[in-house]
C-alpha cells in the first residue's frame, strides 16, 4: 500500500469533507486559510464526463496553491473512465484521489454510482483497482495521450497553474468515501470488501443511503468499522453530525478513529476546525474575501451560487436577517463589499 501524504499528517486529523455544490476552489481557499484543516477534498466529479472530454466538470478541480494536502474526488460506474480520470487527477497535481461511494442523491445512486456501489461490491473493487492502476501508470511515465485522454481535457490541464505535466512523476494515494450501508448497516461485509483492495483511507459517513441526511449519524457503526480497519494499514475517518472541534476530538477518542471529516458545520464557519469563535465582523470580512476569491479562482462560474455562502456567513448577530435578505440580491463581489463595508470598523 502506498500511503503518500497520509503518512505525513499530524493525527488525529480534522479534514474538510467533500460536498457537491459547496467545496469549490474559493470555499477550500477560505477554509484552508482560516480553519487550517488537515486535508482538503474537492467536490466530486463524474469520471464519465472527464473521459468524454466534457471540460465544464473540470472546474471542480481548480485549486489554490497550498501546503495542505488537496485530494480530487471522483464518482461514476465505468471502470475504464475511472482509470483515465486517475491519470487526469495525477496530472492536475493533486496529492491524492478519493472515490465517492457514498453520495445518496437519486440521480447518482440510481445509476449505480455513489452509494449505489454498496450494492455492487465486486464493481466497487474493480473501480478501486482501476484508480490504483491509473495513478501507478502515471508515476511510471504513461502519458495522457497514451492513456487515451480526450484532447480537450489535456488542453484544460495545460492551462492550470499547478499541473504536473512538466514535473517529476509521482505516485499519489487512493482513498474511498462511503456510507455504513444502503438501506441498513452492512459494516462487516461492505468494509471488509473495500479493505481487500487496500485503499489508503476509508472515510465513513454514519448514515445509510436510505437515510440521506435525515436522522442521526450512527457512530456505533462507524466504531465497528474502525475495529475492522485497525487490523490493516488503512486509516479511517468518521463523518456525520460533527458540529465543533471539541465534538470531533471526542468522537475520534471514543470510536478509535484516525480523524474526522467536518462538512455542514463548516458552512459560513471555516474556523470550526480551529475552535475559534468568530465575531460578526469576522464573518463579514471573510464573506467579502470569499466572494473576491470566487471571482478570481473561478471567473467563468455563476456568481449567484455564492449567495448560499453569504447566507451562511450572515447569522448570529443583530439584524442578520435583514442583511441576509439584501445579500440575496447581489450580483458580484463589488455588490457584497458595498453592502457589508459600512458594518465593519
Amino acid at each position: 500500500m502506498f500511503r503518500g501524504f497520509w503518512d505525513t499528517l499530524q493525527y488525529p486529523v480534522l479534514a474538510l469533507s467533500p460536498m457537491d455544490g459547496v467545496t469549490d476552489a474559493a470555499f477550500r481557499y477560505i477554509t484552508d486559510t482560516y480553519g487550517k484543516p488537515g486535508i482538503l477534498f474537492t467536490e466530486f466529479t463524474a469520471v464519465e464526463a472527464i473521459s468524454r472530454g466534457k471540460t465544464a466538470v473540470m472546474h471542480a478541480f481548480i485549486y489554490h496553491q497550498t501546503k495542505t494536502p488537496t485530494v480530487a474526488q471522483i464518482f461514476g460506474t465505468e471502470v475504464d473512465s475511472f482509470y483515465k480520470s486517475a491519470l487526469v487527477c495525477a496530472a492536475m497535481g493533486f496529492d491524492g484521489v478519493d472515490i465517492n461511494m457514498g453520495c445518496p442523491a437519486k440521480n447518482v445512486s440510481e445509476r449505480g454510482a455513489g452509494a449505489g456501489l454498496i450494492l455492487q461490491p465486486k464493481l466497487a473493487q474493480e473501480i478501486v483497482k482501476a484508480v490504483q492502476k491509473g495513478v501507478h501508470d502515471w508515476s511510471e511515465g504513461v502519458t495522457l495521450e497514451q492513456a487515451g485522454i480526450h484532447e480537450d481535457v489535456i488542453a484544460f490541464i495545460k492551462l492550470q497553474p499547478f499541473h504536473a505535466l512538466e514535473s517529476e512523476r509521482r505516485l499519489i494515494p487512493v482513498s474511498v468515501k462511503t456510507r455504513i450501508g444502503y438501506d441498513k448497516p452492512v459494516i462487516k461485509e461492505w468494509i471488509s470488501n473495500l479493505l481487500e483492495t487496500e485503499p489508503v483511507n476509508i472515510s465513513l459517513h454514519g448514515r445509510t443511503l436510505k437515510q440521506m441526511y435525515t436522522g442521526l449519524a450512527d457512530w456505533e457503526e462507524i466504531g465497528k468499522a474502525a475495529d475492522l480497519v485497525k487490523q490493516t494499514k488503512t486509516t479511517i475517518l468518521g463523518n456525520g453530525d460533527v458540529h465543533s472541534r471539541e465534538e470531533a476530538l471526542n468522537k475520534i477518542s471514543q470510536y478509535n478513529l484516525d480523524g474526522v471529516l467536518i462538512g455542514r458545520a463548516a458552512f459560513g464557519n471555516p474556523w470550526v476546525f480551529s475552535g475559534h469563535q468568530p465575531t460578526a465582523e469576522d464573518r463579514m470580512k471573510i464573506a467579502i474575501e470569499h466572494t473576491k476569491s470566487f471571482e478570481k479562482l473561478t471567473p467563468n462560474n455563476h456568481f449567484l451560487s455564492m449567495r448560499k455562502h453569504l447566507a451562511w456567513y450572515c447569522k448570529g448577530f443583530p439584524n442578520a436577517t435583514d442583511l441576509r435578505m439584501e445579500l440575496m440580491k447581489v450580483q458580484n463581489a463589488a455588490d457584497v463589499e458595498q453592502l457589508l463595508q459600512p458594518h465593519l470598523s
